[in-house]
């Protein structure tokens, strides 16, 4: 496993599995796997409502709590309650969170980054962040806070490397993290030919050069699947290197094409939405 050293010291897996869209089964099997078969890094949120399955599946694992970096998002319609930290340790069964998220620059997302400044204080939460954020926004955050975002959590993936804001972030002192590191699925550009000639190369799959693609390029990823091959697959990434002039061909393939955008009208549901969190299996 390869480690990024976060802003505060704290180092955090380059490599891990995304929760989202997973049932509560389904999440509690995936971080069970994934942890067996080597992962250190299990990211989820409120919103994804497996923050539970979550917790039980890192217990299940045997592993001490120590050797798992956890990561969660707080949702909009919560960032004014005093009680998220707290509600969601409970939920993960864990008496501190390794990474802590803003997930959407929504509603009052200043009143929400203060209370994950006070868990940090307290030492409930060992480093705080972004997801979703642009640059402005990401700026905003940096001129009021009192305890600096180590990571921003955002779409990247070779149609959409995002240099312009991944240099922004360095000179700040933060690294980014990839969700949708595999294209959301896109046949398109799962199936690039660069692709397929590199796997053939390394005796690797196309999306495992396209995560090492990330790994090389500093991007922290967390693809998410619930089957245990494609688990394993997605962790065996650290046995080979890109050369340069092949991580220059990839960065060729930038579009700027994204598959998520969302609007003032998306963000302003969000904050009136409240997932039941409490009700969760």
């Amino acid at each position: 496993m390869e480690y990024a050293t976060l802003n505060n010291g704290v180092k955090m897996p380059l490599a891990g599995i995304g929760t989202f869209l997973l049932e509560p089964d389904d999440a509690e099997a995936s971080v069970l796997s994934d942890l067996k078969g080597g992962y250190r890094l299990i990211d989820t949120a409120n919103a994804y409502l497996n923050e539970k399955a979550v917790g039980r599946g890192m217990k299940k694992s045997g592993l001490v709590r120590e050797e798992i970096f956890l990561e969660t998002k707080i949702w909009p319609s919560f960032y004014e309650q005093s009680d998220v930290v707290d509600r969601t340790l409970e939920r993960l069964g864990t008496d501190y969170i390794d990474m802590l998220l803003i997930h959407q620059p929504a509603g009052n997302y200043i009143a929400g980054y203060r209370l994950m400044e006070k868990a940090y204080k307290e030492g409930k939460v060992r480093a705080i962040g972004l997801s979703n954020f642009t640059i402005a926004q990401v700026q905003e955050i940096l001129n009021i806070c009192k305890v600096k975002p180590s990571l921003l959590q955002t779409e990247v993936h070779p149609y959409f490397q995002e240099a312009e804001l991944k240099s922004f972030l360095a000179k700040e002192g933060m690294v980014i993290q990839a969700w949708y590191p595999l294209g959301h699925g896109d046949k398109t550009l799962l199936e690039e030919p660069l692709f397929t000639t590199l796997a053939d190369k390394y005796g690797k799959s196309n999306a495992q050069i396209i995560l090492r693609w990330h790994i090389q390029a500093g991007n922290i990823v967390i693809p998410g699947s619930k089957n245990p091959n494609h688990i394993k697959a997605n962790f065996d990434l650290f046995d080979f290197a890109l050369t340069d002039e092949e991580m220059e061909q990839i960065a060729t393939l930038n579009k700027n094409v994204r598959y998520y955008t969302s609007t003032p009208e998306m963000l302003e549901a969000y904050v009136k939405m409240a997932p039941p969190v409490d009700l969760q299996k």
